[in-house]
């Protein structure tokens, strides 16, 4: 299989590995749409037990052989969560993470997934984006400002961040990293 390799890892992920790690020991850390796993990758890589989901299974693939390639510990699932239920038992999971995805009716499940202090990364595209000529520019896939936070009113927010990553191809994304309570 000719692979594409993975995008580095949001430098969110790598900031907060340390948290992740101890997530890990009250319930799986989930990589919800993880593509072919730039995120889910940097986390095994740092002794993180993984669950992929996404429902492109090229990208499932990909992210398979390299996990076998490396031997990290990443499980994979597949699922349309546009149209499915989140195929995770609720109250169960360390933490949670989701990149470059936005699907508002799953933001409640990811919410209810998380076990007592459980952990929510999410980093996505906000309506600035269609300004930088990539990414999508369907509204229904960007968030407006300020909205975050308010997709999880049930998480203590520790992190809230709005603005453009700058790199190769910069991206205007709002950061959120909250808690559920113990």
């Amino acid at each position: 299989m000719n692979a594409a390799k993975p995008s580095p890892a949001s430098a969110l992920v790598q900031r907060h590995l340390d948290d992740l790690r101890s997530a890990a020991q009250r319930g799986p850390v989930v990589d919800v749409a993880c593509g072919r796993g730039r995120n889910a990758l940097a986390m095994a890589r740092s002794g993180i037990p993984v669950v992929g989901i996404d429902r492109n299974a090229t990208f499932l693939e990909t992210l398979a052989e390299s996990a076998r390639r490396e031997r990290l510990p990443i499980r994979l699932i597949r699922a349309d969560l546009e149209r499915d239920l989140l195929p995770l038992a609720p109250g169960r999971c360390g933490a949670i993470a989701v990149f470059r995805y936005l699907h508002r009716p799953l933001c409640p499940q990811l919410a209810e997934a998380l076990g007592p202090g459980g952990l929510l990364l999410y980093e996505t595209f906000t309506l600035r984006q269609r300004e930088l000529g990539h990414g999508p520019g369907n509204e229904a896939f960007l968030l407006r400002d300020g909205e975050l936070p308010k997709l999880f009113p049930e998480l203590r927010i520790l992190h809230h961040w709005e603005g453009t990553l700058e790199g190769a191809r910069p991206t205007a994304v709002a950061q959120l990293v909250a808690r559920r309570s113990a």
